[in-house]
């Protein structure tokens, strides 16, 4: 941040109304989102994403160390029951996981320990028994000792510059290739893999739905239930902030459900509503109430008793003062609870889609899930991420549009 400021500051000194400020530290009207720090956010995301799943989209200096992959040796001393020892090699070829390697022909040698080559997947460790093609093994009593000259003993291992190599508590030879730090593609795909698969999905859609129709559901099933939760908690927010009897009555109730997590309420969702639509609804509808109704509420307690006793001495009425003063004064607060709904209400669809849904962006990341295909869940997440961000952004287009009067006394 400071380095791009110095940057930034020398290539083009600012000069809006800002600059004019003699405080912007605490102001926050003088706090602007920096577009460049937005970018540059972005743009080191998506290289920490390519650089640890070997990305062809990112160049090949700022990926980290791979797995290992290619032809590795390491020697081992096996002791006979009479004392003898005889050393022999064994030649691991580590392949890529999937693949089916060519395993060269390795001549045994001779002595009792004879040299093999064992084909290990990479990401992968591979239990090898060296003594089945020796002439004296484990059932003969002969047992491995030594491995590149150092001793070892069931339950430990040598580290190589390859991997390492552990012994099972049986004696048997455990060889772990060294994986690196990049990310199998099954734990953490990359994004290339994650864009054909958009590619592929928006063109020929998933389980019976397209993306359109997977996305349009889910913001279907928010909207709905954002706007029944606004259109009772909104109208409960002002009697709770204007009555005494309303905030006796309701402030116990808003209290107790305010911290329940919306994911509790599947089960007596799935017992009132059925499994539905309907159900999925009402929860939406029970994320948001309560969001809507505590903002309203406060919206109406930020009301400044000034402005209503100047509209009273002007001869306004109670509902002139409601109409005129209370609503415009409290409608920041309103929209700030809109845009907190809704963001609990969109990352409650995935909750509310478990619950019998046939399609819907929460459907699709569960059912990926299932046959652990990782790029579809990572799309469907970026998808509800991006929905999401434009959701908000829209909601915060219409705060400024229409209550343009926030933040100004």
């Amino acid at each position: 941040m400071v380095l791009w400021r110095a940057i930034a500051r020398g290539l083009a000194p600012r000069r809006d109304l800002r600059s004019l400020k003699t405080v912007t530290f605490g102001d926050e009207s003088a706090v602007r989102s920096s577009r460049a720090a937005s970018v540059i956010s972005v743009v080191v995301i998506f290289l920490v994403w390519g650089a640890f799943t070997g990305s062809a989209l990112v160049p090949a200096f700022l990926h980290v160390p791979g797995p290992f992959t290619g032809e590795a040796a390491f020697t081992y001393t096996a002791t006979a029951p009479d004392g003898r020892t005889d050393d022999a090699e064994v030649r691991i070829v580590v392949h890529p996981f999937g693949e089916d390697p060519q395993v060269p022909p390795v001549a045994p040698g001779a002595g009792f320990a004879k040299d093999d080559v064992f084909p290990v997947p990479a990401l992968r460790n591979e239990l090898v028994r060296v003594d089945l093609n020796d002439e004296l093994g484990r059932d003969e009593g002969a047992a491995v000792t030594q491995v590149d000259g150092r001793a070892i003993a069931p339950g430990g291992e040598v580290l190589l510059d390859w991997g390492r190599v552990g012994m099972s508590p049986r004696g048997t030879l455990n060889v772990v290739p060294e994986p690196g730090w990049q990310m199998e593609a099954i734990w953490l795909p990359p994004p290339e893999d994650v864009w054909d698969r958009l590619v592929g999905i928006a063109s020929d859609g998933y389980q019976n739905f397209t993306l359109l129709e997977h996305l349009g559901y889910s913001l279907f099933r928010v909207v709905v239930g954002f706007a029944l939760g606004a259109l009772v908690g909104i109208p409960l927010g002002y009697a709770m902030g204007l009555s005494d009897w309303f905030r006796g009555w309701f402030d116990p109730i808003v209290e107790f459900m305010r911290p329940v997590p919306p994911l509790a309420l599947i089960p007596l969702v799935i017992i009132w509503a059925g499994i539905g639509e309907v159900g999925k609804i009402v929860l939406l509808f029970l994320a948001a109430l309560w969001i809507m109704a505590i903002a309203a509420r406060a919206g109406v307690s930020g009301v400044s008793i000034a402005k209503v006793h100047a509209a009273y001495s002007l001869g306004a009425s109670k509902f002139q003062v409601l109409r005129h003063v209370i609503v415009p004064n409290s409608l920041p607060e309103i929209f700030t609870g809109a845009r907190v709904a809704m963001g609990v209400c969109w990352g409650t669809v995935v909750a509310a889609e478990l619950v019998a849904a046939n399609q819907g962006a929460g459907k699709m990341i569960v059912t990926a899930s299932k046959f652990q295909a990782t790029d579809i869940v990572i799309l469907g997440i970026v998808l509800i991420g991006i929905v999401g961000f434009a959701i908000d952004v829209l909601m915060r287009l219409a705060e400024n549009a229409l209550v343009p009067w926030k933040g100004r006394t």
